[in-house]
């Protein structure tokens, strides 16, 4: 739809159910936001592990005749878009080796900064593109003779973001790196247990939220019950404050604040600070609809549905062609001219990245009679790269890392105004855990080093001259 970062992937797994199978699928619809690129399941049935990957969404894999001959009682799932690796089904998971200490297969939602370093200790050749696999390596050189204490002991060795599912022939691991970068929780559903990237997964198949895994942890589910090896207490928090922007869905709590309140609140308080003479609040949908809500409430402009979205188009920036990404834009929204006729309005989504879609978009909306058209961004300008799982690799594809002016900003998309929610906006509408948020996309300040990403990427630049006094609340508006 809108141009935005790239998501990263989605997890789920479930231990003690006589449908394993088909509730990780199912749980893996509810995460399908999450990726679109590849799918696949793994089932273990107490004797051996068998999986099942396919490209494209999951309803490719639902079809598969291979899921449905699956059985087992133990099963993790995953969705992927690709940070690190091509997008191929030798890279699609759950990664599944057989390895000295017996089969393992593993589902990551992160990325690991320092896999080059560890391969090279190891003296192994990835067999994959993929930055997962060297998990399993290291936790097949463990000296633990049990997969979860095996994982304990090579956790802290791992550097970057990691929410892993780690399945052997009889438990279901659960791992979150030492600043929770990425969400992973727990649930119930009767007698079984579930991890999962998101409560949502849990609501579709009737489970009930039980916690999260805490950063640092690994919990071990098997016959015996689940236990809690605990490895770190003392790192900084990171939680990525993108969740609740974008990737996460609105009915889902992550790192304990419900999304949609969220956006709600940024909603509101991006009203209190960028208010507009308008006639009109039209949200770029989906991502937009909260904000605009909150918008709304705050302003008492009216809230009009200027735009439809096609609902059989997936998310545009996850589509790994620029061209294809971009032909996808003109067949996702639609402007509706009976709403939009000689409106001033303002447009609200949640972010700008490229920028490219926003100037299709603004063109859309005047394409459609609006006489003014003025933007309204939900979170700060994004002029930094992530390397915690997020695929924006270079700083040159960051429109507000080129152009540091919100002048030069307003201009290049076309609009008669612009502005964003501020940082302090933002730490406001995220809630309690203001401080424990990780907004590196924002500052260019990255609290853990990201280390040497695989296939090289530049972090090395500092970013503060371009948040310094240019990017506030303030709206840039056109003179004429």
């Amino acid at each position: 739809m809108t141009d935005k970062f790239r998501d990263e992937c989605g997890i789920f797994g479930i231990f003690g159910s006589a449908d394993a199978v088909t509730h990780t699928v199912t749980g893996l619809y509810a995460l399908q936001h999450r990726g679109q690129e590849s799918c696949g399941v793994a089932v273990s049935d107490g004797r051996r592990i068998a999986s099942v990957r396919r490209m494209g969404g999951v309803p490719h894999l639902r079809e598969a005749d291979e899921v449905k001959a699956l059985a087992g009682t133990l099963a993790i799932g995953h969705v992927r878009y690709s940070t690190v690796g091509d997008s191929s089904l030798i890279n699609a998971q759950p990664l599944t080796l057989d390895l000295r200490r017996g089969p393992l297969a593993l589902c990551h939602n992160g990325q690991l900064g320092n896999v080059d370093a560890l391969a090279a200790e190891l003296d192994v050749v990835l067999a994959t593109g993929s930055d997962s696999e060297i998990v399993l390596h290291l936790c097949d050189r463990s000296t633990q003779p049990a997969a979860g204490d095996a994982l304990a002991e090579i956790l802290l060795r791992l550097s970057g973001a990691f929410s892993l599912a780690l399945l052997t022939e009889s438990s279901l691991i659960a791992a979150r790196d030492p600043h929770g970068f990425r969400p992973l929780c727990l649930g119930r559903l009767g007698d079984a247990t579930i991890v999962c990237s998101e409560t949502c997964a849990l609501d579709a198949v009737g489970g009930q939220y039980v916690g999260e895994v805490e950063p640092g942890d690994v919990v071990v589910i098997d016959a015996s019950g689940m236990r809690t090896i605990h490895t770190s207490t003392d790192a900084p928090r990171a939680h990525c404050v993108f969740e609740h922007v974008y990737f996460a869905r609105p009915d889902s709590d992550v790192f304990g604040e419900n999304v949609g309140t969220v956006r709600l609140r940024s909603g509101r308080i991006l009203a209190r600070e960028a208010p507009a003479a308008a006639d009109l609040i039209v949200p770029i949908p989906d991502s937009g609809m909260w904000l605009a809500l909150g918008y709304h409430e705050a302003s008492g402009i009216p809230l009009g549905m200027g735009l439809v979205r096609n609902a059989y188009m997936g998310r545009t920036f996850i589509r790994p062609s620029n061209c294809r990404r971009d032909g996808d834009v003109r067949l996702k929204l639609n402007p509706v001219r009976g709403v939009l006729a000689g409106k001033r309005v303002v447009l609200l989504d949640d972010s700008i990245v490229r920028g490219t879609t926003m100037r299709e978009t603004i063109a859309a909306v005047r394409a459609g009679g609006a006489s003014e058209v003025h933007v309204r961004i939900g979170s700060p300008p994004v002029v930094a790269p992530c390397f915690y799982g997020i695929d924006t690799p270079t700083r040159a594809e960051l429109i507000a890392g080129q152009r540091p002016s919100l002048e030069d900003l307003r201009r290049t998309i076309g609009a008669d105004s612009l502005a964003y929610l501020s940082l302090d906006g933002l730490r406001e509408a995220v809630g309690e855990r203001r401080a424990s948020y990780c907004t590196a996309c924002y500052t260019g300040r990255y609290l853990v080093a990201p280390g040497a990403a695989r296939g090289g990427v530049d972090h090395t630049t500092s970013f503060d001259a371009l948040v310094a006094g240019t990017h506030g609340a303030g709206a840039a508006s056109a003179t004429s």
